[in-house]
């Protein structure tokens, strides 16, 4: 089995250019698209994939759009800052969503009194 995050893996995105040319032109376009300059830059868009791809972990997502922000002009501060904004959504999440682990040890612990 190929390893997941091999650099050479993404090789495999040949298969599906081959096996849905259409589909694979399709998505090729569209991503194209999105990071033209519109209501927001385009440099911004790149700093908001850099924070996204942080945030799913994807690697090669990571890898291009660092490579794209730096073709902008973009600093290493600004791509810095944008992954500590990852960092940030990444354990906020984490922090919001223990209140369902404090609302569970509270329904157990009514669960139990009403045993008891």
């Amino acid at each position: 089995m190929a390893e997941l995050f091999a650099r050479d893996t993404i090789k495999s995105l040949r298969k599906l250019r081959v096996l849905k040319p259409d589909l694979f032109k399709s998505f090729m376009d569209f991503d194209q698209a999105v990071f033209k300059d519109g209501a927001i830059p385009a440099r911004t868009k790149t700093l908001m994939a850099i924070t996204a791809a942080h945030v799913t972990q994807c690697l090669w997502c990571i890898e291009e759009h660092v490579k794209r922000a730096h073709k902008q002009g973009v600093s290493d501060e600004e791509i810095a800052e944008a992954a500590f904004v990852a960092m940030a959504l990444r354990a906020g999440g984490a922090f919001a969503h223990s209140c369902v682990a404090m609302a569970v040890t509270e329904d157990l612990k009514m669960a139990e009194e009403r045993k008891g």
